[in-house]
């Protein structure tokens, strides 16, 4: 004697509860991925596309009451705005902060600033730059 199968024939009476439940979990999983690549994209963008002056540090010269930095700063054509640096202390400690204002129609500028420090400096960062 045989035993009968407790199992439906496959294909007979449509798709199960797991599979509709995987295809809307794909669905779903396919909206939020598809979400997160226009989120990234838009600030990819806004950061591209929002930062209207930049700067880098290419070189410091530190002394007991001040530290000489060379900036490149790169800007859009009348753009205005500034430049935030710090000296540290060997310790960590901050000896030094001031803001350097960059105006004009030149759209890359080549500068050497000087940062006054209430002791001798060991670094030269910058913070960031804002446009006006």
């Amino acid at each position: 004697m045989s035993t009968a199968s407790t199992q439906l024939p496959e294909g007979r009476y449509g798709r199960s509860a797991d599979e509709r439940a995987d295809r809307k979990l794909r669905i779903l999983g396919a909206v939020l991925g598809a979400g997160l690549l226009v989120l990234i994209g838009w600030f990819a963008y806004y950061y591209v596309g929002g930062n209207k002056i930049s700067a880098e540090v290419i070189t410091f010269e530190t002394s007991a009451t001040e530290v000489k930095v060379h900036l490149e700063v790169h800007k859009d054509a009348g753009a205005s705005g500034y430049c935030t640096l710090r000296s540290q202390a060997e310790d960590g400690a901050e000896v030094g902060r001031a803001d350097f204002r960059f105006d004009g129609d030149a759209t890359r500028i080549d500068k050497v600033v000087t940062l006054r420090t209430t002791s001798r400096g060991t670094t030269a960062e910058l913070l960031g730059c804002h446009a006006d």
